[in-house]
């Protein structure tokens, strides 16, 4: 029984991280950011462009930038909006102040849901390149470097 439970074990420890790997937007991300996110930032919701315009309205509609394509969904990782993704969804593990992003409370019903959401868009962005940097500098956060960018996973 213990070298079953063993076995299994060794297993999981090389399973994770290559489905981690395997994290895409196609199978894993779309279906999750449609499913909790897609009422406030779904295919009716404003481009950045067009969100940045009007910010008040869109807020007041409940609206946000929209993020139901994946080339709307890399402007709010790489640029314009550089890690605005990473900031929204934070669970607070990567600032200071640990305070979650304003969005993380969205990814799930239950903390467990969420972490287990946010572990998939980490592995899809690439957990090494899961920063809250913007592209500029602002305040006391450096801009992004080429380095971090070069981290990013991103596949589709």
């Amino acid at each position: 029984m213990k070298l079953k439970l063993l076995a299994t074990l060794a297993c999981a420890t090389f399973v994770i991280p290559a489905i981690a790997a395997d994290v895409t937007y196609r199978n894993d991300i779309k279906p999750l950011i449609k499913a909790q996110c897609g009422e406030c930032h779904g295919d009716d919701a404003p481009t950045l462009a067009e969100f940045d315009l009007d910010k008040e309205r869109y807020k007041k509609d409940k609206l946000g930038p929209r993020t139901s394509t994946y080339e709307t969904l890399l402007i709010l990782v790489g640029w314009p909006d550089t890690g605005a993704l990473m900031r929204r969804l934070d669970d607070g593990s990567s600032n200071a102040d640990k305070k979650p992003g304003n969005m993380y409370k969205n990814l799930g019903e239950t903390d467990e849901q969420r972490a287990a959401n946010l572990k998939i868009v980490k592995a899809w962005v690439g957990e090494e390149a899961w920063n809250l940097n913007r592209w500029a500098k602002r305040g006391d956060v450096p801009g992004i470097t080429k380095e971090q960018l070069d981290k990013l996973q991103l596949k589709y």
